[in-house]
């Protein structure tokens, strides 16, 4: 659908004087759709689940806010709907559902609240919370009961309406570019810090899904190297009243409301449905490109918080059903963080997610998901259950079992750290790679075992139940937490500027200043930065696993040292794209690109099997070995004693798998020194039958990353490893 008829699309009724007859329609699909009736009569069908309720009103909204209430009498199976003549693209709406108020039994119906459809696919409107829009009496002076006294006052003219969309749309032109697992680079971004600043982005698309699907965009991300683009979250989200109270908003996202909706908030083109076609363009413009788009999903929790939190949506609609409460009905159950939980495990919640997720993948275009909290969604009753009705819907259904499944495997209840131990078919944020890579190059790791696991693709983790190395999504920096700039620039946290007395944000961020606090004009210290950034980007882009770069860090991106800028939508958190004006930051994002073109040409960087660790030939050549600075393979006591260098040869004759036309892959063969002690090493090169002699293709101690230093080195020969350096040399011969 093109821009023009998108801006053109407005209510074939406007409501407000003479109610539209309701025609019982089907009961599915839920939520709106456009559809011919009988007599081929054109209009729209509402179909909206609310168990326990006991009647439930459709409002349709005019232009200049006139609402018309049209009662809903068909029920089918817990879902009330009807079919409304006339009704068409551009038409807002939402919904009042009555029922009794009994909080003590999590009963919250309030018919004075008007509630957003969760299968609505576009919003229109800004979610403020005055107290009109909580569900009970927000300012009640007893504030420790104020939850169950029911607030009258109507809350339609301070929120948002649900939006009726086109389903016009045609995907024969799109191609996905399906990149393998094993051959994937990820490129986590926020839709609106990415493209705020960037120059080459007009000043009106900036900000936007037009913005992100412009060449200017686009060419950052081909010519850097990556395959897929995760964005923070896009769903239609709301922001929290303490941020609003302190003049701050949810910059993030990761308080999602309309689970069908693009955040209108991203939409250069309009809100009243708009915003569905400007994000179904920037999928086709990345897919063009050959960049997969994978979204961060929040399906764990929503907006409406806990008890005391406002009525938007599925509170107003059936509180049971959809959230997990405590034995105290009254209260939520949150193994989140946020004030409550989605209860997963009821049949209703469960279609939302699969549904939503299914709309996002077949009509919106998407290619994956990385799954925010995904352990509270694994929870059956109350334990994280690898068994769960989730997990087991995803690996059986046919259209999500087929994309990108990321999982971050943690929730903030008891027994919800669980990396490692979501089933096939998923992939996982590896924090335990992240945890151990800081740690080696701060100096701060007992010895090398962890690091050894981490570098060669965690099988300690995962070489159970058929998952591969590409389970493991390795990182060493995300949006939550340091940037990789602060990473080596600060120790301490310094979030003064959220307005929580710098309480909010890890205090374990394994950071390193090289020796002050900040920045500073000392040029020793600004080197040893640059070369730690070299050094850690090194490490991630050679690891065994699936990378993931977060936007900015191939050019030295700082936030000040905060390191959770969740409420920072301002240049804090926006990407400043003068810093290849520095030649330090210009040089490590030529690193960058040199280091994706090394694994993108090397299949011995992109295994799709585990090492096996064990000599693959007559000469006794392993496919993995690890080397001590001697020169001699490692020892099962050398990994139990300190260490400040580990140095891993990868052998390219012995790749499993076969190519595309079944042949063997062949590929070169490499040996990589990482050496994170204070003073330079000498390091005794292997010789046969390893090499007999290695030419040098990365030296991290080096300012310019730009050409490999042309320099060879016999087999047995000792090399010279700069301080804090990671050397990589392939097998000439």
């Amino acid at each position: 659908m093109s821009s023009a008829a998108e801006q053109q699309a407005v209510p074939e009724h406007a409501p407000g004087r003479t109610a539209p007859p309701v025609w019982p329609g089907t009961p599915t699909p839920l939520g709106a759709r456009c559809r011919t009736g009988p007599d081929g009569t054109r209009g729209t069908n509402f179909a909206l689940w609310a168990g326990g309720a006991e009647a439930v009103e459709l409002c349709l909204f005019a232009p200049d806010g006139t609402e018309t209430r049209l009662p809903l009498t068909e029920l089918t199976h817990e879902i009330w709907h009807g079919f409304v003549p006339g009704v068409g693209p551009g038409q807002r709406y939402g919904y009042r559902v009555h029922g009794r108020w009994d909080p003590w039994t999590g009963a919250r119906w309030n018919p004075a609240k008007l509630l957003l459809d969760p299968y609505a696919r576009a919003v229109d409107g800004e979610f403020a919370l005055p107290p009109e829009v909580y569900g009970h009496v927000r300012d009640w002076p007893q504030q420790h009961v104020a939850d169950t006294v029911r607030d009258e006052r109507d809350s339609a003219p301070h929120v948002p309406k649900g939006v009726v969309v086109r389903d016009d749309d045609d995907w024969s032109d799109d191609r996905r570019p399906k990149t393998p697992w094993q051959d994937s680079v990820i490129y986590e971004a926020h839709v609106k810090g990415f493209t705020a600043r960037h120059p080459g982005i007009p000043e009106h698309l900036r900000g936007t899904y037009a913005g992100l699907a412009h060449p200017a965009a686009v060419d950052h991300l081909v010519r850097l190297g990556v395959t897929a683009v995760e964005l923070l979250p896009v769903h239609q989200f709301a922001h929290e009243d303490h941020l609003l109270r302190r003049g701050l908003t949810n910059y993030w996202g990761y308080n999602s409301i309309g689970y069908f909706a693009p955040h209108a908030g991203y939409s250069s083109s309009g809100t009243t449905g708009q915003q569905v076609g400007e994000f179904k363009r920037m999928v086709r413009a990345l897919h063009a490109a050959g960049i997969e788009v994978i979204l961060d999903v929040v399906y764990n929790h929503t907006a409406e918080a806990g008890e005391l939190g406002p009525t938007l949506s599925l509170k107003g609609i059936d509180n049971r059903g959809y959230y997990r409460l405590q034995s105290d009905a009254r209260r939520y159950a949150d193994y989140t963080g946020c004030g409550n939980t989605l209860h997963v495990v009821q049949p209703q919640v469960l279609r939302l997610i699969t549904d939503s997720l299914r709309y996002w993948v077949t009509e919106m275009g998407v290619d994956g998901f990385r799954f925010d909290l995904a352990a509270a969604l694994a929870r059956s009753m109350h334990d994280v259950d690898m068994l769960s009705p989730f997990l087991a819907v995803i690996a059986q259904d046919p259209v999500l079992r087929r994309v990108k499944l990321i999982a971050e495997p943690w929730d903030v209840g008891n027994g919800g750290y669980q990396v490692g131990s979501f089933p096939p078919l998923w992939t996982e944020w590896n924090d335990r790679y992240r945890d151990a890579v800081r740690d080696f190059w701060r100096g701060a790791l007992p010895d090398v075992r962890d690091l050894g696991y981490r570098l060669s693709g965690s099988s300690d983790l995962y070489a159970w139940g058929g998952r591969r190395p590409y389970a493991s999504v390795n990182f060493v920096t995300a949006h939550d937490g340091f940037t990789l700039r602060d990473l080596v620039t600060y120790e301490r946290k310094h979030n003064e500027a959220n307005g929580e007395g710098n309480r909010d944000g890890t205090h374990d961020n394994r950071s390193w200043n090289c020796g002050a606090e900040g920045e500073t004009d000392d040029p020793e210290i600004g080197a040893l930065r640059l070369r730690q950034l070299r050094n850690l980007l090194t490490t991630l882009l050679l690891s065994t696993g699936v990378p993931m770069l977060v936007a900015g860090d191939e050019m030295g991106r700082t936030q000040g040292g905060n390191n959770n800028a969740y409420c920072q939508d301002n240049e804090t958190s926006w990407l400043d794209w003068t810093l290849p004006e520095d030649p330090g930051r210009a040089q490590l994002l030529a690193l960058t690109r040199r280091l994706l073109a090394l694994r993108h040409r090397h299949p011995v960087l992109r295994r799709r099997a585990f090492f096996s660790g064990r000599p693959q030939g007559a000469d006794g050549l392993r496919d993995l070995a690890w080397f001590g600075p001697d020169g001699t393979e490692m020892t099962e006591g050398d990994w139990y004693a300190p260490s400040a260098t580990l140095a891993l040869y990868l052998s390219g004759r012995d790749i499993p798998g076969r190519d595309e036309r079944g042949e063997q892959v062949l590929d070169d063969s490499f040996l990589a020194v990482l050496h994170a002690g204070p003073d330079p090493l000498d390091f005794r090169l292997p010789g046969p039958p390893w090499a007999q002699t290695y030419a040098r293709v990365l030296d991290t101690a080096l300012d310019d990353q730009t050409a490999p230093p042309d320099t060879l080195h016999p087999g047995g020969s000792v090399l010279e490893v700069a301080a804090r350096s990671v050397v990589l040399l392939r097998v000439a011969e």
